[in-house]
């Protein structure tokens, strides 16, 4: 018998008697995974990059500065960010370890070092997680900012409040999607996604997925987590927006046949920023892990690609960033 969902709302499309779905429904088919890694592992997938993975590395990373007081976000690789709003620090998604994987000796690792160390960061407000898989979910990570802030505020989405407290949380809040947090002009809403969940092999939807819509002041911020395109996600920009700044993910999109429903290519994300409003925007998702069969460098190449294509001036608003690099928000809002 299926543990029951103890947050089922029947009039909510993405709530299930046992857990949580895509409202757009499954494109996989059964027998879909054991294709992709048959394939993946008989062509030799992922290829290196072009010039090595030194050279990678060298190109895309660079240590990360915390020093300053201005409102600032910074990208510490993959879907990790960082901001500071108003001397107040928000944590998003932070897989600082070197793999993403429940084992130390096994699974993804990581093939551009973190830009800091837990230890180096500022006092931490708030701790914002999109969903449970372990390149957005770090135990170790998690573990090691509980320790250094146990008064941290913990945004998750529904189901991982109980995982969280676990492992040491005092302040826990479990969000459903559209769902808003309120602190003096702080506000932090859950909203939708286009993704799945999973961190055994028994809990398979059990907790839901999200991203993040943060504003503060004349700060419009959207993290989209980690989402496939859906028509379905215009709905964030047409309740919640306009934004003007954003964090969209690039990467992990190869072959689409098996990653669409999970993952966007460059292309569909390229979309969802024009749809956006074209806001200041972090490609995400990309450079750290090898979690599909692109070469690491392939979607910042295949993301200029499509701004060429979408014949838009504002293309520098949606261009690559190095693992470390951080904008002022002085020229944002």
């Amino acid at each position: 018998m299926s543990r029951r969902n103890p947050w089922y709302d029947a009039s909510k499309a993405h709530h299930t008697p046992d857990g949580f779905c895509n409202p757009e429904g499954e494109l996989r088919q059964p027998g879909d995974l054991q294709r992709w890694r048959r394939e993946r592992k008989a062509q030799h997938l992922p290829p290196p990059p072009a010039n090595g993975y030194a050279d990678f590395s060298a190109r895309w990373y660079q240590p990360a500065d915390l020093s300053g007081s201005d409102d600032r976000i910074w990208w510490l690789g993959h879907a990790a960010l960082l901001l500071r709003l108003k001397q107040r620090y928000i944590l998003i998604d932070p897989a600082l370890s070197p793999r993403a994987s429940p084992l130390p000796f096994a699974g993804p690792e990581r093939q551009i070092p973190s830009p800091l160390d837990v230890t180096q960061l500022p006092r931490l407000d708030y701790v914002l997680i999109s969903h449970n898989h372990y390149d957005h979910l770090d135990r170790v990570t998690i573990k090691r900012l509980l320790r250094c802030f146990p008064e941290v505020q913990i945004r998750v989405p529904l189901g991982l409040g109980a995982w969280c407290r676990k492992r040491g949380a005092r302040n826990v809040t479990e969000m459903d999607w559209w769902e808003s947090a309120n602190n003096q002009e702080l506000s932090i809403t859950a909203v939708p996604a286009r993704h799945w969940s999973m961190r055994t092999l028994w809990d398979r939807n059990r907790s839901l997925w999200c991203g993040w819509v943060i504003r503060c002041g004349t700060l419009n911020f959207w993290f989209s987590g980690d989402s496939g395109y859906s028509d379905n996600l215009l709905q964030i920009t047409q309740r919640l927006g306009p934004f003007n700044l954003a964090a969209l993910p690039v990467g992990a999109y190869a072959p689409e046949w098996f990653m669409r429903s999970q993952h966007m290519n460059p292309q569909q994300a390229v979309t969802l920023w024009q749809h956006a409003g074209h806001p200041l925007t972090i490609p995400i998702h990309w450079g750290v892990y090898e979690l599909a069969d692109e070469a690491l460098d392939a979607p910042p190449a295949e993301l200029m690609r499509a701004l060429v294509a979408a014949e838009t001036p504002l293309a520098r608003r949606f261009s690559p960033w190095r693992v470390g690099e951080s904008r002022t928000l002085s020229d944002v809002v």
